[in-house]
């Protein structure tokens, strides 16, 4: 009986834990850890997403400032400007290959798209991006160089004197521009044909007929032949005189006097 009196009382059987209401699922939220954190009322609720509205995605690599995509946050590469700076680059880009593909294609009517990027200090990749086939980039190398004669023809009086003397000097000012570019002449009727040549020196020729214009006014210029012809005639003797050259058959330097002299009688009109 000693014994018994003396055995330790029997403790209370264990009480499960009060139960927590339910927390719903909106209120959950992942964490970096990957465990739901507690209730939202303690916590911030997550960010509304820029475009959509609703709540982010739970991929770090979008939520995460430090692991975000460059092309984001990085001016340079997209965002914040990066287009301008992008832009900016590329007209840099284009500017370079055009200058480079004029010099090197004035020199030698095959040089190559390699060759021309490195003049550039280019990669083939970017400049095929700008121009996808080398008549894509011979042809913008044509119109470039026409772009910049035309800057030069700019400058010659026109207006001053009868029309057949203002056609004298503007044969002067033009057969030394096509001269250093003979061989992208070649290069652009090899590649892109008589048709798109004659296009891309319309707006040179507008000179010619306006001269043309005058002097048939004038009485100096003939009127019995199409006025197209005549324009035609002054471009095909001026290219005519380039293909001479380099054929060794007319001297350069003696070369724009002798086109001069054969448009102004071609245009002439006829003895009555």
């Amino acid at each position: 009986m000693a014994a018994a009196t003396n055995r330790p009382p029997r403790s209370a059987a264990p009480q499960p834990p009060a139960e927590r209401p339910p927390t719903s699922p909106a209120a959950k939220r992942p964490t970096a850890g990957g465990r739901a954190t507690g209730s939202p009322t303690t916590s911030s609720p997550p960010p509304e997403h820029p475009t959509t509205g609703g709540r982010t995605a739970s991929n770090p690599a979008v939520n995460n400032p430090a692991t975000s995509s460059p092309a984001v946050n990085n001016p340079a590469v997209g965002g914040l400007g990066g287009g301008v700076r992008r832009r900016a680059d590329a007209e840099r880009n284009i500017a370079a290959i055009l200058d480079a593909g004029l010099e090197l294609v004035s020199r030698d009517p095959e040089a190559n798209v390699a060759e021309i990027a490195r003049a550039a200090g280019v990669g083939r990749v970017t400049l095929y991006g700008h121009f996808p086939s080398r008549e894509a980039l011979i042809d913008a190398i044509m119109a470039h160089a026409i772009a910049r004669a035309n800057q030069a023809l700019d400058a010659v009086d026109l207006d001053e004197g009868s029309a057949p003397s203002a056609l004298t000097r503007l044969i002067g000012s033009s057969w030394p521009i096509l001269n250093q570019h003979r061989q992208l002449m070649v290069a652009g009727t090899r590649h892109l044909g008589p048709t798109r040549m004659r296009a891309h020196h319309d707006p040179a020729m507008s000179r010619v007929e306006r001269l043309v214009v005058r002097g048939q006014a004038d009485g100096q210029i003939r009127t019995d032949l199409p006025r197209s012809w005549l324009v035609t005639t002054f471009y095909t003797l001026l290219h005519a005189a380039a293909g001479e050259v380099d054929a060794g058959r007319l001297e350069p330097g003696a070369a724009g006097d002798v086109v001069a002299a054969t448009v102004l009688a071609a245009l002439s009109p006829p003895p009555s």
